[in-house]
């Protein structure tokens, strides 16, 4: 095997590894993870369309995917001092805001998605 594939092997596995610590440690990724479970499962029942999907699953991804960003800012600042710092609060308070406004948006995009199959 190239080194090359190894190299890329090995990053897959550093991806799965902090996944991993964000599901052990991140309450917020498993909440965010259960509910995109739930979704998908509603989603089958409801069988939804080809471009359902595309959106659902982009929506999904994009969550997921802001909730680790955060965590990774979290870690970052925490690394960077134990003391409270204003700048540090702020950091933090803009990574949340992040995953919140994207959870709201989701939010949404699952009422476009969902409404129309229940009514």
């Amino acid at each position: 095997m190239t080194s090359f594939f190894k190299k890329e092997i090995k990053s897959f596995g550093y991806a799965i590894e902090g996944i991993t610590f964000a599901i052990k440690t991140q309450a917020n990724f498993r909440i965010q993870l259960a509910i995109s479970v739930l979704t998908i499962i509603f989603a089958i029942i409801f069988s939804f369309s080809t471009y359902e999907w595309i959106i659902l699953t982009l929506t999904i991804a994009f969550v997921l995917s802001a909730e680790l960003a955060n965590t990774a800012i979290e870690e970052l600042v925490n690394l960077s001092t134990s003391e409270f710092h204003p700048k540090a609060k702020i950091a933090k308070d803009l990574s949340a805001a992040v995953v919140l406004i994207v959870s709201i948006f989701a939010g949404i995009v699952g009422l476009f998605l969902f409404l129309p199959h229940i009514y």
